[in-house]
């Protein structure tokens, strides 16, 4: 189920778009402030950002600019109620994948969410590699080094997480979230016992305890 991300301050907009998009089977989230937007954009929970321009704290255009310099390849599309010409292109220019005008028809608005989504998944990459751990993304299969090495369902979808997001610390939060699509229960351990399962198959030094934040693979 694909993930967009909502930053729209104006509510009327946001909760009429909100609720199209979880009718046609979406997971929304809606934020109303530039700085929110930003931070979620980059957390690489989202499959993409329908994005305002006139946010407060930081308008869209610098939120885009931000998120492309941080080379994400995350689909964006700007709403804005701003006709000019010169909006669009500086919207396009900055790295949006399509511009909005307001006010729209949501048919419209599901039909360009609906090819830019597909468009992602088409140039998704059949791969990922970090050190001498690789998935194979099509055929599901986990390699370290020249040596196979079968992981659950589960264990991949982890081991995925990671590899998409190298370097990073993911908070187990976001690790159930992503993985498990479970609200944060302080009392689970079910992401300490995955993360010591894939240890064990990759080596005991791949995924670092980064105390009091989460993991991060190395």
């Amino acid at each position: 189920m694909s993930r967009i991300l909502i930053a729209e301050d104006e509510e009327r907009i946001s909760s009429f778009v909100d609720k199209g998009l979880r009718a046609a089977g979406y997971t929304t989230t809606v934020v109303a402030h530039g700085g929110e937007a930003l931070e979620l954009a980059l957390s690489g929970s989202f499959d993409l950002v329908l994005l305002d321009v006139g946010l407060p704290g930081i308008d869209g255009f610098e939120v885009l600019r931000r998120v492309r310099a941080q080379t994400s390849t995350l689909p964006v599309i700007m709403l804005t109620a701003r006709a000019l010409v010169s909006d669009t292109v500086a919207g396009l220019d900055g790295g949006a994948n399509d511009y909005i005008p307001k006010p729209f028809k949501f048919d419209e608005l599901l039909a360009r969410v609906r090819l830019r989504i597909r468009d992602a998944v088409a140039v998704a990459p059949a791969s990922l590699s970090r050190g001498a751990v690789t998935l194979d993304l099509r055929t599901r299969r986990a390699t370290v080094g020249d040596r196979t090495v079968d992981l659950s369902a589960r264990e991949f979808a982890l081991a995925e997480e990671f590899l998409q997001h190298p370097d990073q610390v993911l908070s187990r939060e976001q690790l159930l979230s992503r993985v498990w699509g479970l609200d944060f229960d302080p009392g689970s351990n079910v992401v300490d016992v995955y993360v010591r399962y894939l240890r064990a198959k990759f080596g005991s030094d791949s995924i670092e305890t980064v105390r009091g934040m989460g993991y991060r693979l190395r």
